[in-house]
């Protein structure tokens, strides 16, 4: 595999310059801004994530003042509360996105977020703690114990919280199939650590965050 040296000297070429390629890439959020964000808004985005998948982004974002009408702001404590009746009368409203899996899923996503909550200060303290060396791991904690989150669906939920995380993106694995470190998108326990033991090298290298070294490497496939 190629080393961190090659991955930005490639970029750089491509851009141009340090200040055209540094303004193009992204930037998590700190631990501290992670736990200040309230459990209500990071099931807001779990919804935000699950509904746009498959669906045009503006559609989804469009109605989604009704969606937090609907479900009560996402407060996970009003959420677990909804039953079927309710989610029947939402099937009906034609201020949102009627899909019944999908609306189901923001209840079990609700449940998962309280039960973090038993065991840590709270979802942000959850996601704020867990190492970003094993981020892999993470996806997959938010797979078993949440609903409608896989895919690209978990990662693609934390770049949205701001957690730092990489995106096995289309662009993403052709680079990294480029590289010899996987010959498909990583699903199986095997490609996945391959290919965060690959980020964490690069991270180790250059001391970027996952979130920017997943970006450059994105810049390298088919150029």
């Amino acid at each position: 595999m190629r080393d961190y040296q090659w991955l930005y000297e490639h970029c750089l070429n491509r851009f141009g310059s340090v200040q055209a390629l540094e303004a193009r890439l992204p930037h998590p959020r700190s631990d501290e801004q992670l736990r200040a964000m309230t459990d209500d808004r990071y099931l807001s985005l779990l919804a935000l994530r699950v509904f746009r998948a498959g669906l045009k982004h503006s559609l989804v974002d469009a109605k989604w003042p009704a969606f937090e009408a609907v479900f009560f702001g996402f407060e996970p404590e009003k959420v677990v509360l909804m039953g079927g009746d309710h989610l029947e009368r939402l099937m009906q409203d034609t201020r949102i996105i009627r899909h019944l899996g999908k609306l189901r899923s923001v209840l079990i996503n609700a449940q998962m977020i309280l039960d973090v909550g038993q065991t840590h200060e709270s979802f942000g303290a959850f996601i704020s703690q867990w190492p970003v060396d094993d981020i892999t791991g993470l996806w997959r904690y938010l797979v078993r114990n949440g609903n409608q989150l896989g895919g690209l669906s978990a990662p693609r939920f934390l770049r949205m919280a701001g957690k730092d995380t990489f995106i096995p993106s289309q662009d993403v694995v052709a680079a990294l199939n480029a590289q010899g470190i996987v010959d498909r998108a990583p699903t199986s326990q095997r490609d996945l650590a391959a290919v965060q033991s690959a980020f964490n090298t690069w991270r180790e290298q250059s001391g970027r965050p996952l979130c920017q070294l997943s970006m450059m490497l994105a810049y390298t496939a088919n150029h």
